[in-house]
C-alpha cells in the first residue's frame, strides 16, 4: 500500500513538475518580446505636401522681396544686410526644422544633411510648423502683410496634427534703433530658415522619399 501510494506521490510530483516546466522559458518569452509603442502619426498626403513645397516658395519669394524693399526704400535708416548683423535664432529653444529634419554628418565635414535612414516625416513637419508659428508671432507688427500671408497660408496646409497656441509678439514697434536692428536680424533668420524649409519640402516631394509620405 506505502509502495503504490509513494508511487502515486511521486507520479504526482512529476506530474506537477511537468506543468510548471515551461513556465520560465513561457516567462523569457514574454521578456524578450517587444514593447508596445505608441504608433507615430501618419504622414499627410502626397497633395499637401506638393502644396506644401509651392507655399514654402511663395514664402521664400516674399522674403526675398520683403529685404529687397527695405533696401531700396531705407526703411529702417541703416543697411539691412547679412554681413552687417547678428543673426539671432528665435526657434533654438523649441524642436524646430534643424532639429526635426536635419543631422550633422561628422563624415562631410559636419555639413548639415537629411538622414534617410532615420528621417521621421511627422516630427520633421512638426518642426516646421513650429518654426512658422513663432516667426509669424515676431513679424506680426511688421508692415509686410505679403510676409505674413504667405506664413499664413503655409500654417493653413495643415501639414500634421498640430494646434498651437499664438506667441504673443515681443515686438515693440520699431521706433528705436535696437528695435530695427531686431527685425533686419529676424528677417534674415527667417529668410535663412526658408531656404531651409523649402529645400526639406523639395526632399519629401521627390521620388525617393515616397515611402516617407504615405
Amino acid at each position: 500500500m506505502e509502495q503504490r501510494g509513494g508511487g502515486a506521490g511521486s507520479g504526482g510530483r512529476a506530474a506537477r513538475s511537468g506543468l510548471w516546466a515551461p513556465l520560465p522559458i513561457l516567462c523569457l518569452a514574454l521578456a524578450l518580446l517587444p514593447t508596445a509603442r505608441a504608433l507615430p502619426p501618419p504622414p499627410p498626403p502626397r497633395h499637401r505636401l506638393a502644396e506644401g513645397l509651392s507655399r514654402s516658395r511663395e514664402m521664400l519669394e516674399a522674403a526675398d522681396a520683403s529685404l529687397h524693399r527695405l533696401k531700396e526704400l531705407n526703411t529702417l535708416g541703416f543697411e539691412c544686410i547679412l554681413e552687417e548683423i547678428d543673426l539671432e535664432d528665435i526657434t533654438k529653444n523649441q524642436i524646430n526644422t534643424i532639429k526635426a529634419c536635419i543631422s550633422e554628418d561628422p563624415g562631410t565635414g559636419n555639413c548639415s544633411v537629411l538622414e534617410r535612414s532615420t528621417f521621421d516625416t511627422s516630427k520633421c513637419l512638426q518642426g516646421i510648423y513650429e518654426d512658422l508659428n513663432a516667426y509669424r508671432a515676431e513679424l506680426k507688427d511688421f508692415n509686410d502683410q505679403k510676409v505674413l500671408a504667405t506664413i499664413d497660408e503655409m500654417m493653413k496646409v495643415r501639414l500634421g496634427p498640430y494646434s498651437i497656441a499664438p506667441q504673443p509678439s515681443a515686438g515693440a514697434g520699431l521706433s528705436s534703433f535696437k528695435a530695427r536692428m531686431k527685425l533686419c536680424s529676424i528677417l534674415h533668420a527667417f529668410r535663412i530658415r526658408t531656404v531651409t524649409i523649402n529645400r526639406v519640402m523639395n526632399y519629401l516631394n521627390s521620388p525617393e522619399t515616397e515611402i516617407f509620405a504615405y
